[in-house]
């Protein structure tokens, strides 16, 4: 019950991160966000109207929450509307502040860099506590589960089509390619930031081989089966090159979410044994991992 309660709060808190970086970073920098936002951004620009932004965030968000119940599961629909029900609720309360002039020639860069990083950590947050933070997210999370992929892996091809859009709007407007190049710049970076961020908080869909060398097989071996009914184990037998002693090699591949436990278990199961592990790609697809929601 307590740890329900703090899941729920911090869903609620990474609502409200990302409804501040939305309304006080990103928004006044002129940048264009990724998926739908970013259609919602470019018409609300070329519009000068923030209400506009937050009417069609409103729809694009029920229909992806919708598709989010279907195809990604009950539980974490239900997280990401509480997600974005905060976010809704927030863009439309909170006070009008200004923390620095979003100009190009003032403090632009700033505002896009700070926004990036709080959007990163809303997003993260949102992931750890079984939801999202609503749109590419959404759909970010459906693409993670069936190609193992990283979450923020997806919000690059979700750019693409949105920063296209907002960038036609923004020449429709302004007839001139210079402020397009500048918006394409600084839009890059609200991305590449955005992204890196909540790739490198929230690791479930980052995949790594952990390698093990041990004579103590059969304990270590247990171990690595008792921690998940999913994961199963190499063996090998190897032959030191100094000592010539004989020792096994024991090989499992876990997320990087996993991998804290399962070396603290094998450090407490054989204090003596060596291990080492590096990151994967291109695991096959028949790989099991426990889902978001």
């Amino acid at each position: 019950m307590k740890s329900s309660l703090i899941s729920h709060f911090l869903l609620l808190f990474a609502g409200m991160l990302y409804a501040s970086a939305l309304k006080y970073f990103v928004l006044p920098s002129k940048v264009i966000l990724t998926g739908t936002e970013g259609i919602a951004t470019g018409l609300s620009y070329y519009y000068d109207s923030y209400t506009l932004f937050i009417v069609l965030y409103v729809c694009f968000q029920f229909f992806l929450i919708s598709f989010a119940f279907i195809k990604v599961g009950m539980v974490f629909a239900y997280r990401t509307l509480i997600v974005v029900a905060t976010v809704i609720t927030a863009l439309a309360f909170l006070p009008e502040l200004q923390f620095a002039q979003p100009e190009p020639q003032n403090e632009r860069i700033i505002l896009v860099i700070f926004g990036g990083l709080l959007a990163g950590v809303a997003k993260a947050l949102a992931f750890k506590n079984r939801g999202s933070s609503g749109d590419e997210d959404i759909l970010g999370a459906y693409f993670a589960m069936k190609y193992l992929k990283p979450v923020g892996f997806i919000a690059i091809f979700a750019a693409i089509f949105s920063t296209g859009f907002g960038l036609l709007m923004e020449l429709l407007k302004y007839g001139n390619y210079e402020s397009i190049v500048n918006t394409l710049m600084y839009t890059s970076i609200y991305i590449f930031v955005s992204t890196e961020v909540l790739n490198n908080f929230y690791k479930k869909f980052k995949l790594s081989m952990l390698s093990v060398m041990t004579k103590n097989r059969e304990a270590v071996a247990d171990k690595i089966k008792s921690l998940s009914a999913h994961r199963t184990y190499t063996l090998q037998q190897g032959t030191g090159g100094y000592s010539g002693e004989s020792f096994w090699i024991i090989k499992t591949i876990v997320t990087h979410e996993e991998l804290p436990l399962f070396i603290n278990s094998i450090k407490e199961t054989d204090p003596s044994s060596f291990y080492f592990h590096n990151d994967l790609e291109g695991v096959s697809q028949g790989y099991y991992i426990s889902p978001i929601g």
